[in-house]
């Protein structure tokens, strides 16, 4: 599908028609399409010029609006896109503990970077990509897969050779799949039990689900986060952060090279930091959880009046119809999923007039420009089309 435009909660594609929009350019746009305060913002800081190669006072101004959000982040280094803030974390673990093996999650995504294409979710688990090609073996041999949600395979893979867990605190990139009870507590303990530094991936989940991300939603502080998407209010903008003592290691007050030509341009840190100042308004995240609640609430109507093994899991304003039974609790509960009926479905909702993400192993996100009509348009075209799936399934 090619799109054209954009307003608010709605897309539009080449041959004119309109869309509800349930993917949200995958999370950023959490205000809508279009949002005045950030095109403002944007238009501004691009009469100003677009790059500098040189630090400006608008960089300044978002790393204090993460700061201030995220109170494990005490230093914070922006960059351009999710994929260079997890490899440039993991750089920096590995150099601040000595140490060379990470532990990630099976399908848990944090971006293409070599040491994360192993067992990873995203595209990768959508067309069945155990190990992408290109990945030098003696590197892969570096990232160590543990299940997600079982604290045991995470303790039977720490050694000394660990610099660090990395993990998106809420499931992703298989679908919305939230931490069980104790599971990022845990993660915690294990990392200071053994010398190792703790990563949350919050590349979708920070300012998504809470003003502080998910670690604010779960009370568990990281050595290093990770973020992207919402911080970039819709342009390529990402950053990592964390403890000082760690930071302090980065270049140019450490030996740990990390560097980007276009990282924390005007353009995206103006997006960002008005994407930011509207999120800090009172009762945002409440509009927020109110839709998300409304919409589970009415699918779950629907799934109840077919006989399709299905379930609904959600976090905040992102959450995924799963055609299978649930719990989903870790990769391997999707064992079973159809992903040929998803995609009918998928297409059933096109017809209604609502896009959903095109992968059964994605989450769908609502913004605060959707309205109850669309949220319950989303309802019914998705009770109607599950009915056209029980009969054609």
């Amino acid at each position: 599908m090619f799109f054209v435009s954009g307003e608010g909660a709605k897309v539009r594609d080449v041959s004119g028609k309109e869309y509800i929009d349930c993917v949200g350019s995958w999370g950023p746009l959490i205000l809508g399409h279009r949002h005045p305060e950030v095109e403002d913002a944007v238009e501004a800081a691009l009469r100003r010029g677009s790059t500098f190669g040189a630090p400006t006072e608008a960089e300044a101004e978002l790393a204090e609006l993460v700061c201030d959000r995220v109170p494990s982040v005490e230093i914070v280094r922006l960059t351009s896109s999710g994929t260079e803030a997890c490899m440039s974390a993991v750089r920096l673990a590995r150099g601040f503990t000595g140490r060379d093996c990470i532990i990630k999650f099976e399908g848990c995504y944090h971006g293409h970077g070599d040491s994360f294409l192993i067992k990873a979710g995203s595209g990768g688990l959508t067309f069945g990509v155990p190990s992408s090609p290109g990945v030098p073996a003696a590197l892969a041999e570096l990232t160590l897969n543990a299940r997600f949600n079982d604290l045991n395979s995470v303790e039977a893979l720490m050694s000394d050779r660990v610099a660090a867990v990395i993990v998106e605190p809420i499931g992703g990139n298989m679908g919305t799949v939230p931490p069980m009870p104790g599971f990022l507590e845990g993660l915690r303990e294990l990392c200071d039990r053994n010398g190792a530094l703790l990563i949350l991936d919050e590349v979708m989940t920070g300012f998504r689900v809470a003003p502080g991300g998910a670690q604010e939603l779960y009370s568990v502080r990281p050595d290093i986060t990770t973020l992207g998407k919402v911080l970039g209010g819709g342009l390529p903008l990402a950053a990592f952060g964390g403890r000082r003592e760690v930071f302090k290691q980065l270049a140019p007050d450490g030996p740990i090279y990390q560097a980007g030509t276009l990282s924390g341009n005007p353009l995206a840190t103006a997006a960002g930091a008005a994407t930011l100042r509207e999120l800090g308004r009172s009762g945002v995240y409440d509009d927020l959880e109110a839709k998300a609640a409304r919409l589970e609430e009415k699918t779950r109507a629907a799934i109840a009046a077919t006989d399709l093994p299905l379930c609904y899991q959600r976090v905040g304003s992102m959450g995924t119809l799963f055609f299978n039974q649930g719990p989903i609790e870790s990769l391997d509960s999707l064992a079973d999923v159809n992903t040929d009926l998803y995609g009918k479905f998928f297409h059933s909702m096109l017809e209604r007039g609502v896009y959903v993400a095109p992968s059964q192993y994605e989450a769908a996100f609502l913004s605060l420009a959707h309205t109850d009509a669309d949220v319950d348009h989303i309802a019914e075209s998705a009770a109607a089309a599950l009915k056209e799936c029980a009969v054609g399934g």
